[in-house]
Formats: structure tokens, C-alpha cells, sequence
């Protein structure tokens, strides 16, 4: 028990100073610091995300705290006590920060789902800008050989009909088309996620200009006769990286949403938690575009009947998802989540504290000043 007593030494005072005060105010957090560094000691994996996020927080409190009484007060008592809770909680907090492992474990586990899971009604903003002009653009141009022809040159589309289409897919060697197809695809979602800061008109530029590329594709494939060759070249990996694609719009367009209607918190301060959140999205898709990637170096181009590798990238796609889902839904519900981005205190006086009696204040003297008068007391009578 951190007692005032116990905390309070021999003190030797330039003025007057309350260090009783200072205890008794910051006592409740010290006692919280204490509590959640010695069940951490027992059991990291049974204190939830926000607690460990409090944690880290107390830590660097109380780290300025010990600084702060080693400059004004010169208590070695009170230094010393501070001192082991920052080294107790040190080590905690660097030991498992150490474990790669269990800190992988956690962002695949709460992290990433969780951040998609947040942003979901943003992905689904996403999906809409981005899936809605391939629609549009595809059945307009597929209806309209007028149109498919101002839109792209007779001998263009014949060309992407012949060959071209097909041909890139099998063009390099599996294992160099696989990297290069995972460095373009982090690259764009880099520009679909940044693109947030333009308060989201870069996402959403990014989203309509790749949709209409791709509706306009599928038209020329079909009016060439082709639609089976597209679908079959684009399905195994297209659903899963389409889909890495829009949810990394996603991510940039509640960016763009953080500045625009930031709530009762300032721009900075809501652009930044969105940010935290963008970042565990993009770390996340990186595995995603390369197993995306991977499918469509190894399988895309594959002799593999086409049912065979139409059924192979649906179900990485219905894995995908219910993987977000499922994971999505627990990090939300433990609080992971919200951990993530959450807003910190505007004071140390808004995080929780443990509520303690009040302890009783005395007012250190300066040696030159004269002693008040003794106040009489009644008899205490003597121990058992």
C-alpha cells in the first residue's frame, strides 16, 4: 500500500511546500499504476486492450511525475517508491513489446479486423464509388459500340481482345510478376488511403477513375466475344484484391471525414485517430496484395480448368471476409478497437483513478518561521 507516511521522508524545504497534497492527489494514480503492472506480471493476455493502453499511459505519467518530485521536493522516500512503480512498469511494457509473436498475434487478431470493422460503413461508401462507375461505364459501353469506339479505338480493342489481355498474365515469370503485382497494388492503396487528406477527394477520385477503367475493360472483352477469357482471368484474384483496394478507399475516405466533420474533438486530433487506423489497414492489406498477388502469378495464368480457379478465388475472398467479420466483431466488442484510435485525455485529469479516503494534509514550514501554538489534544488511551 502506497501510504502517505510510507511515501514521505525526512524533507528539507526552501519555502513552503504541500507535499502532502501532492501525494494525496496523485496517489489514486500511482495506486492504479501499481494494480495493473503487478496483473500484468501474472498474466499480460487476460488484461484488455484498453487497460494495457492505460498502462502505457499511467507509465509515462508517472515517469514525468518522479522527474518533476526529484527537482522540487528531493524526497528520497517518495522518489525512491516512484521510482520502482516506473521500473515495474518498464519492464512490463518493453518485455512485451519484446515479443513479436504475441504483438503479431494481437494486430491480426484486433488491430487490422478492428479497424476495418469500424470503418465499415466508409467501405461501403467505397465499394459504391469504386464498383458503381464499373457497372455503369461497362453496361453503357458494352450497349453502345458507338460509344465503346469514341471511348477506345477500334484497333486498341482488338488488340486487348487478340492478345494483349491474356498475354499479360503469362508474359514474366511467376515469381517476378508475383512481386511486381504486390509493389503496384501497396502502391495504389497508398494512393487510395492518402488521398484521404484532400478531405477525401483524392479517395474518391482514386475509387471512380479505377472503375471506370475496369468497366470499360469487361466492354471491350464482351463486345469482343471475350467475356468468358476476362472472367475467368480476373475472378481468382480480382475479388480478393478489388476488395484489399476498397476497404484502403475506406480508410482514406474517413481521413477525409475526420477533417470535414470532426465532432467535439479538434481537426488534428480526429484527423489522427483516423490516421492510427489508416496505418493498421495498410500494414494488414500488405498481406492481402501479396497473397492476391500470389494467386494471380501462380493460378490466374494457371491450366487449371477456369470453374477450378474461379472457385479457388472465391473462396480466399469468402475466407477473407469472414475473417473480418468474425475478428472484426470481437475487437469491437472487447474494446480493441476503440483502443486503437481512441482519443487521449485532454488532462491527466480525465483518465480514471482510484478513488481513495481523503488522507490527512500537513503543511511543511520553512525553518524561519515561527512554530504555531500546540493545540491541546485529549488523552489517547494506551495499546492493548
Amino acid at each position: 500500500m502506497l501510504g502517505s507516511d510510507r511515501l514521505r521522508g525526512p524533507t528539507t524545504v526552501t519555502g513552503t511546500v504541500d507535499i502532502d497534497r501532492y501525494i494525496a492527489v496523485n496517489q489514486p494514480a500511482w495506486l492504479r499504476l501499481q494494480e495493473l503492472t503487478v496483473r500484468a506480471q501474472r498474466s499480460v493476455a487476460d488484461i484488455p486492450p484498453v487497460e494495457l493502453d492505460e498502462l502505457i499511459q499511467l507509465y509515462q505519467r508517472v515517469s514525468a511525475q518522479l522527474s518533476h518530485a526529484r527537482t522540487y521536493y528531493g524526497d528520497r522516500h517518495l522518489t525512491s517508491r516512484l521510482t520502482q512503480l516506473v521500473a515495474g512498469a518498464r519492464v512490463v511494457i518493453y518485455t512485451r513489446r519484446g515479443r513479436a509473436l504475441d504483438t503479431a498475434r494481437r494486430f491480426f487478431t484486433e488491430a487490422f479486423p478492428g479497424a476495418v470493422w469500424t470503418s465499415r460503413r466508409f467501405v461501403l461508401a467505397s465499394a459504391v464509388l469504386f464498383f458503381g462507375p464499373t457497372v455503369a461505364v461497362g453496361v453503357w459501353l458494352s450497349n453502345s459500340q458507338e460509344a465503346l469506339r469514341v471511348a477506345i479505338p477500334q484497333e486498341a480493342q482488338d488488340l486487348i481482345v487478340e492478345s494483349q489481355f491474356e498475354d499479360y498474365y503469362s508474359t514474366f515469370s511467376a515469381d517476378g510478376f508475383a512481386a511486381m503485382i504486390t509493389f503496384n497494388n501497396i502502391w495504389v492503396s497508398f494512393l487510395a488511403i492518402t488521398g484521404g487528406i484532400l478531405l477525401g477527394a483524392g479517395s474518391i477520385f482514386f475509387l471512380v477513375y479505377n472503375g471506370l477503367q475496369i468497366g470499360a475493360m469487361a466492354a471491350v472483352m464482351h463486345a469482343g466475344g471475350a467475356a468468358d477469357a476476362f472472367w475467368g482471368l480476373i475472378i481468382p484474384h480480382g475479388l480478393l484484391e478489388l476488395s484489399a483496394i476498397t476497404i484502403a478507399g475506406g480508410a482514406g475516405l474517413r481521413m477525409g471525414w475526420a477533417i470535414i466533420a470532426p465532432g467535439d474533438r479538434s481537426r488534428v486530433e480526429s484527423l489522427a485517430e483516423a490516421a492510427l487506423r489508416a496505418v493498421a489497414i495498410a500494414i494488414g492489406l500488405t498481406i492481402v496484395f501479396l497473397v492476391a498477388a500470389l494467386i494471380e502469378a501462380f493460378v490466374t495464368p494457371s491450366d487449371l480448368p477456369t470453374f477450378l480457379r474461379i472457385g479457388i478465388g472465391v473462396a480466399f475472398e469468402m475466407a477473407f471476409l469472414s475473417y473480418l467479420v468474425v475478428y472484426g466483431k470481437r475487437a469491437e466488442a472487447s474494446g480493441a478497437a476503440e483502443a486503437l484510435g481512441r482519443r487521449r485525455p485532454r488532462s491527466w485529469a480525465d483518465e480514471p483513478t482510484v478513488t481513495l479516503a481523503p488522507l490527512p494534509q500537513r503543511r511543511l514550514r520553512h525553518p524561519d518561521q515561527p512554530r504555531p501554538a500546540a493545540t491541546p489534544q485529549a488523552p489517547q488511551p494506551p495499546p492493548r
